[in-house]
Formats: structure tokens, C-alpha cells, sequence
């Protein structure tokens, strides 16, 4: 049996206490009663709404092998009769396990962070460096204060290239999430103006961001955006803290890792990579200029890391957008189809723009109409109104006209658009979702993106829900 931990250095790591008879290894870690599995170890992390140790039972129930809990809520446990291993506080045992796969590991560390972009970046990390070997990559976002210790300690120990997501919605936040990590390589993908509501200014977001620098490995590298406003003050960071190897992408003149062109489509993309003096073609299996960028950054750490430039261009041609970041639907309706865009897992300024660039690029047929559907970037503060209403600019630069909205702050765009733009306001999420079930029509594009917290991902669900998808095998009549 290959364990991913056994309990003997379980317990030495997290300085825990045995309580019952102990396997002799776990196969992996879960902090979810509802998907844990046979083999796996149970942590019993005490949340802001939930309390993993009310779902022991459960997780015990469905296969745990062990449990990790509290000295506080050992005596509630005493029912049960999985073993377990009793730690001062879980969420800080998980952390101190997570220091010792850092430390047991000689895979290549990479870490990203940024206001746009880090989750697709990240999966385009695990794709293109799993060619070249054995890839540990965080679970969907799970950047934060638990999601983070817990990639880390489901590192397994041989493990080639280790990739993670760094957020923040508050100064001070990377900090301690890059001291765990300690990368080799720590790329930023942009600084744009996400969270505003809790920072003074665009240049106090970048500061928050240049926490990644203070985590990383001595002799360590860092990829910054050349084409970013806030490039130099993260380059003048990055020296200040004695980094010698500073690395850009982007288009400008200057970028280590250049994009000299670029071609897209509504369903894929080319770009011309100039990498040490030669240029490379360079086909992604998914659209939109956001993702080329994406894309100079991940084949820059490719370079940096010494992993296989050409299986991870090839890599490239394969890659799919994520479920909430612009995965496409073909859906049935009648006798015809239409396409949806799937933006709803969040949205700030930077990224609204780049979605409505997807849908500007992309071709609705017959009387089909190019559709925006958008609900409220949250954590804007003061700046909420403006941001929304200056959305009106890029809606009408790529000449959209229907926009359907939801959302209190989204109040202030559709103030802001004009009466040759097709309007539907909802407040609420429920009732714009009723609108949209109701008036999709064959030949339509839709694209829906709102911050997380609005719940646009429920009108995406009502849609796939009723609408089946087209095969590309049928004939719209």
C-alpha cells in the first residue's frame, strides 16, 4: 500500500495525541464528511458556519480511516470508534502537516497569485507541466487559510511539479499562506482593481499581492506582467528584497516572454510566443485574449523549471475552459441551438472586460442576438458605482446590445447605457433567471458572469437544467 501519510509521522507533524487504535497509514486527507473516502483521514476543521466535528459521524459513516479532532471536542467523540488523532486545533495541525510535506518535497514549488486570472493560470500550470511529470495542483480555488495548508499536506512526497493558488481579499493575507509554501517560482498574473472596497488604492492591491515575494525559495524566480500599469513598482518590490531572477510576459517590446501575435476565434486561439530569440506557434484549445496572456505566463515557468517546452505546447492545444470561466454550452431549444457562455464563478472590472471580449468574438446564427448577462462585482466600496457604470464602455465598444442584468449596484450601468441598448433589469437573481429561461431564443450567445456571491451560477444551472445539449451531430432545421 502507497499511503500519502503514514500515522507515525501524521502524528510527529502535527505534535498530535493517538486516540484508539491507529491504522498504519491514510491514502488521502478531506476536510468534506460528504466526499471522503475509504482510506482517508477526516479533519474535523471548526469553520465560520460549520463545525467539522458535528459531521464525524458522518464522515466516519462514509469510509474515514481516521479522524483528526480537538482536545476541546475529544469528549463528544467518545461514541465513535474510528481511531483518531487528538491535536490542540485542527486547522493548525493541518497547517504544521502541510509545513512537513513542504519540507519532505523536492518538487518544483510554483505559486500563483493576482487579481484576474490565478485559477485558469494554475490549471494551465497542471496541464502543461503534467507532460514532464508528476503535477499536485490546488482543487478549484482553494486559496485561503485552509484550502491552501490542505493542498499542501495532499502533496504526495513524490511529487514533480507542486502548483498553487494564492488569494487574498484583505493586505497581510499572503503572507503567511507563502510561508507555507515557499515557492521556487511565484508568478503574479495581473493587478487590477478586485476587492477595491477593501484597499485604499490600486497600488495598495499590488503591496498585498508583493507578499508572494517574501515566501519565495532563496535563488527563487519571480513572472511578472510587463504589460501591467503596476509592473514597476512590483519589479522595484521584487529587488528590494534581494530577487535576482525577475521574469515578465506580455506584449510590451520589453517582456522575456513576448507575445508577438495573436489570432482568435470564438472556440480557440493562436498566439506567437518570442522566447530566448526564437518564436514559437502556439494553439490553445480555448478562446479569448486573456487566455493567451495566461498562457506566456505558464509557458515562462515552463522555461524556468526546465520542464519540456514542446509537450507543453502541445499541451496547450488541449485545454478546455473551467466550469464558471468561460465553459461553453451548445443547448438545444426548438428546432435550433444556442450558445452559452459560462463566466458565473466571479467578476471584477478587469475580468467583465474580458469576458465581454469573449462574447464580442463570438458568432450568434440566424437571428440570433449577442447577449450579456451580467449581476454586481461585489467589494467595491465606494468605487461600486463607478466600476458598474463604466461597464457601459466596453458593452458599447463591442457593440453589444442586449444586456440583462441583475443585482442592486447594476442599477448604475443600466443607467448608463442608452436607449439603443435592449435593457432588462431584475433585482433580484431568481426573477432574472425566470427572464432568461423565458426569452432565450435559437441562434442566441448568452455570457453570464456576476461576483460568486450574487448566484449567477443558478441561472446557468436553470439553463443547462432545461435546455439539453445539441449534439454535433445534429441539424438545426
Amino acid at each position: 500500500m502507497s499511503w500519502l501519510w503514514t500515522t507515525e509521522d501524521m502524528i510527529a507533524a502535527m505534535a498530535g495525541r493517538p486516540f484508539g487504535t491507529l491504522p498504519e497509514g491514510i491514502t488521502g486527507i478531506s476536510i468534506d464528511s460528504r466526499s471522503i473516502r475509504s482510506g482517508e483521514a477526516f479533519f474535523a476543521i471548526k469553520g465560520d458556519r460549520v463545525d467539522g466535528h458535528d459531521y464525524a459521524s458522518m464522515a466516519m459513516a462514509n469510509g474515514a480511516s481516521l479522524l483528526v479532532v480537538s482536545e476541546a471536542r475529544l469528549p463528544a467523540m467518545g461514541r465513535l470508534t474510528v481511531p483518531m488523532i487528538v491535536v490542540d486545533d485542527v486547522l493548525a495541525a493541518l497547517g504544521r502537516l502541510g509545513q512537513a510535506s513542504r519540507e519532505r518535497s523536492r518538487a518544483k514549488i510554483i505559486a500563483v497569485t493576482g487579481s484576474v486570472g490565478k485559477t485558469t493560470t494554475k490549471e494551465m500550470l497542471r496541464h502543461v507541466l503534467s507532460p514532464s511529470g508528476k503535477v499536485h495542483a490546488s482543487v478549484a480555488s482553494f486559496n485561503n487559510h485552509w484550502g491552501v495548508p490542505l493542498t499542501l499536506a495532499r502533496m504526495p512526497d513524490d511529487t514533480d511539479y507542486g502548483v498553487f493558488e494564492v488569494g487574498m481579499n484583505h493586505p497581510g493575507e499572503i503572507r503567511p499562506l507563502v510561508a507555507m509554501i515557499r515557492p521556487d517560482v511565484a508568478v503574479i498574473t495581473t493587478i487590477a482593481p478586485a476587492h477595491l472596497g477593501n484597499f485604499k488604492s490600486i497600488r495598495e492591491i499590488a503591496a498585498a499581492k508583493a507578499e508572494i515575494f517574501e515566501g519565495l525559495e532563496p535563488g527563487g524566480h519571480v513572472v511578472l506582467n510587463r504589460d501591467n500599469d503596476q509592473f514597476n513598482f512590483l519589479d522595484r518590490t521584487a529587488q528590494s528584497l534581494g530577487i535576482e531572477h525577475i521574469h515578465s510576459f506580455g506584449q510590451h517590446a520589453k517582456a522575456e516572454f513576448r507575445l508577438a501575435e495573436f489570432n482568435g476565434s470564438d472556440e480557440n486561439s493562436t498566439l506567437w510566443l518570442t522566447i530566448g530569440g526564437e518564436t514559437l506557434e502556439v494553439a490553445i484549445g480555448a478562446p479569448g485574449r486573456h487566455i493567451a496572456e495566461n498562457a506566456l505566463a505558464a509557458l515562462g515557468v515552463v522555461r524556468i523549471v526546465g520542464a519540456d517546452m514542446e509537450k507543453a505546447i502541445g499541451a496547450l492545444g488541449t485545454l478546455q475552459p473551467e466550469k464558471g470561466r468561460g465553459k461553453r454550452h451548445r443547448l438545444s431549444i426548438g428546432s435550433g441551438s444556442f450558445t452559452l457562455i459560462d463566466e458565473s464563478y466571479n467578476a471584477n472590472p478587469a475580468s467583465m472586460r474580458a469576458a465581454i471580449a469573449l462574447l464580442a468574438a463570438s458568432e450568434p446564427t440566424g437571428r440570433g442576438r449577442r447577449i450579456a448577462v451580467l449581476g454586481d462585482m461585489l467589494e467595491m466600496g465606494e468605487y461600486a458605482q463607478k466600476v458598474h457604470s463604466d461597464l457601459a464602455v466596453p458593452l458599447l465598444a463591442a457593440g453589444i446590445e442586449h444586456v440583462w442584468l441583475a443585482g442592486a449596484e447594476m442599477v448604475a450601468l443600466k443607467e448608463s447605457l442608452p436607449e439603443s441598448v435592449q435593457v432588462e433589469y431584475s433585482e433580484r437573481t431568481d426573477e432574472l433567471a425566470k427572464y432568461v429561461l423565458n426569452s432565450v431564443a435559437p441562434g442566441d450567445v448568452l455570457m453570464v458572469k456576476s461576483s460568486l456571491g450574487i448566484g449567477f451560477g443558478k441561472i446557468v444551472a436553470a439553463l443547462l437544467d432545461k435546455f439539453p445539449a445539441f449534439a454535433d451531430t445534429q441539424r438545426e432545421l
